[in-house]
């Protein structure tokens, strides 16, 4: 399984961002960010990994200043694997 992961250091603008990209059509969720990811405020935003580039229009039309960036989650044998997008 793989989606992608839009990582903030601010749990409000996560949620702003969650909610802009519903509002664009986006299926997007808002996940505990994993360890492996090394930042974050303890939530990020998962969406599929073919909206990414919807993702990134709708991060351009906002002043997210606590973005972190987009990341790769993927789950094998269980464990999860963190690669940037």
């Amino acid at each position: 399984m793989e989606s992608i992961l839009a990582v903030f250091r601010s749990r409000s603008q996560a949620y702003d961002f969650i909610a802009r990209l519903k509002s664009r059509g986006v299926a997007a969720s808002a996940v505990s960010t994993p360890r492996e990811a090394n930042v974050g405020c303890g939530i990020s935003a998962r969406i599929g990994a073919f909206d990414l580039s919807r993702a990134r229009r709708a991060l351009a039309g906002g002043n997210y200043t606590a973005f972190v960036g987009f990341f790769r989650m993927r789950v094998h044998c269980g464990r999860v694997h963190i690669y940037p997008a």
